[in-house]
């Protein structure tokens, strides 16, 4: 979308989030940082005279996507949300649809297993509850200190391939999967994997959001900037 906007001479400016230490440069002016709730982002579209909103999110960061809803709705100005459509089951596939987080490690409960726990860093703490598993963890950064006791970790950021996620699943000896409904095919890999292994996967559904504009590709979002 970045790249698609500057060749476009659109101005526009990247919002990061702040949670990637060395987040992907992109070409355009960049932000990393909070907003201040929805306050704090209807201030900054005020100050900054934006015009268009385009919320890039994951699928799972359900509070900027609230907040981007209800600061446009304050201040008047066009939002439009560019989603992955949600991965779909496939024969084959032994997925356990999970309604969240919370739910998931729950599900968790039980003798200790050898679990892929590809949810991101942010929720390892959630998981600590079930420390009786051996986890693999793939991160996009370093993590410091873990809450898990007991856990590999691989540092890598996609896209990643099947043959390579299930070489990855047999060398660790992987009994099943937890994964984000995150779409897009940058990490569909893991489940194709799985697939092929007869793993069953812990799938988590994505989060209820506000009625809002989605659109799937960067040519409908340039097309909807063009018309609103």
């Amino acid at each position: 979308m970045a790249k698609s906007l500057a060749e476009q001479g659109i101005p526009a400016t990247y919002s990061y989030a702040g949670r990637v230490d060395n987040p992907r440069p992109q070409p355009m002016p960049v932000r990393v940082g909070g907003f201040g709730g929805v306050e704090g982002l209807a201030r900054y579209l005020r100050d900054h005279a934006v015009t268009h909103v385009i919320d890039a999110t994951h699928p799972f960061a359900a509070q900027m996507s609230n907040n981007a809803v209800t600061a446009c709705r304050e201040t008047d100005v066009p939002l439009v949300a560019l989603t992955r459509p949600a991965w779909a089951e496939q024969e084959g596939d032994r997925w356990r649809h999970i309604p969240d987080i919370d739910r998931a490690v729950d599900a968790l409960s039980g003798p200790a297993r050898r679990v892929f726990l590809a949810v991101g860093r942010m929720h390892l703490e959630d998981f600590a509850a079930q420390p009786q598993h051996h986890y693999l963890l793939r991160l996009v950064d370093e993590p410091g200190s873990l809450p898990l006791p007991r856990c590999d970790v691989i540092v890598s950021r996609g896209p990643f391939t099947e043959a390579d996620d299930r070489a990855l699943m047999q060398h660790h000896g992987i009994e099943l999967v937890v994964s984000k409904n995150a779409g897009g095919t940058g990490a569909r890999a893991k489940l194709d994997a799985a697939r092929a292994l007869g793993l069953p996967v812990l799938m988590i559904d994505r989060p209820i959001l506000p009625q809002r504009t989605e659109l799937s590709s960067v040519t409908q979002v340039l097309d909807w900037l063009a018309h609103s």
